[in-house]
């Protein structure tokens, strides 16, 4: 005799994340970003809004070696930080 009780057995849809998943860095191409951005939140005692600029550079790098997909600047919230388009 089973004693679990079943009620309204709801069944679990996975679905995936937003943004989808991406490939870690196995081969280590952003490192040294990645190490700069932590050291930045250690020595800031982590209030990750003083380690910003570091964080940008991490994700452009994992953008530009396809770790991720490539998302506008201001999408990830870095408008402030876009770098001024050279005038023509």
């Amino acid at each position: 005799m089973s004693t679990a009780m079943n009620f309204g057995t709801k069944s679990f849809q996975p679905r995936p994340p937003d943004k989808g998943s991406f490939p870690l860095d196995h081969l280590g191409e952003c490192k040294r970003f990645q190490e700069k951005f932590m050291r930045c939140l250690r020595d800031s005692h982590f209030e990750s809004a003083r380690c910003r600029s570091e964080s940008k550079d991490y994700l452009e790098c994992r953008m530009e070696r396809q770790l991720m997909a490539p998302e506008p600047l201001e999408k990830l919230g870095f408008r402030d930080l876009k770098a001024e388009e050279p005038a023509t």
